[in-house]
């Protein structure tokens, strides 16, 4: 722990034989030496820690005029590039506007025709129907008729002859 001014001031020395204990004396001075030289090394490092921080300082000064001098550019060159989004919006919107109802009547045919093609599929779907159930109630009629009685006769008149043969 280094000395304080109090702890200098407050020092006693024992007194020996012919006053004060000599290397006492000497080792209370090599001390006081020692933290001076350390306090005169740390005020030089502070000194240049100060000149450092003054010289980025300066520094950060020039940087912070450039600054200014750019964020005024900028907020003109972005006013500048706002108006033109600005106008350039005003057209794709027109654009858009166009080309939107443009797709909404192509829609609107498109939905038309796939309505008329649906109807149609409904038609060809009922005529279909009617044409397969027309098919169904003749093939019942062929398979209800009495020619299938007539041919179990000859099968089973066949089937006689043959065992005779």
């Amino acid at each position: 722990m280094p000395l304080t001014p109090l702890d200098i001031h407050n020092k006693e020395f024992t007194k020996g034989f012919r006053g004060y204990d000599e290397d006492e004396v000497n080792e209370f001075l090599d001390r006081i030496v020692k933290d001076y030289e350390e306090l005169i090394k740390e005020n030089m490092n502070m000194k240049q820690k100060v000149q450092d921080l003054e010289d980025k300082l300066e520094h950060y000064t020039k940087i912070e005029e450039t600054l200014h001098n750019a964020i005024i550019v900028a907020q003109e060159t972005a006013q500048e590039v706002k108006e033109t989004a600005q106008g350039e919006a005003d057209l794709i919107r027109k654009e858009a506007k166009r080309e939107a109802q443009r797709s909404v009547d192509e829609g609107t045919v498109r939905a038309r025709k796939v309505q008329r093609d649906v109807e149609e599929l409904v038609k060809q779907a009922h005529v279909f129907r009617s044409r397969f159930r027309s098919l169904l109630e003749a093939q019942l009629e062929i398979v209800n008729s009495d020619d299938w009685a007539e041919i179990e006769q000859f099968g089973k008149l066949a089937a006689a002859t043959g065992e005779d043969l």
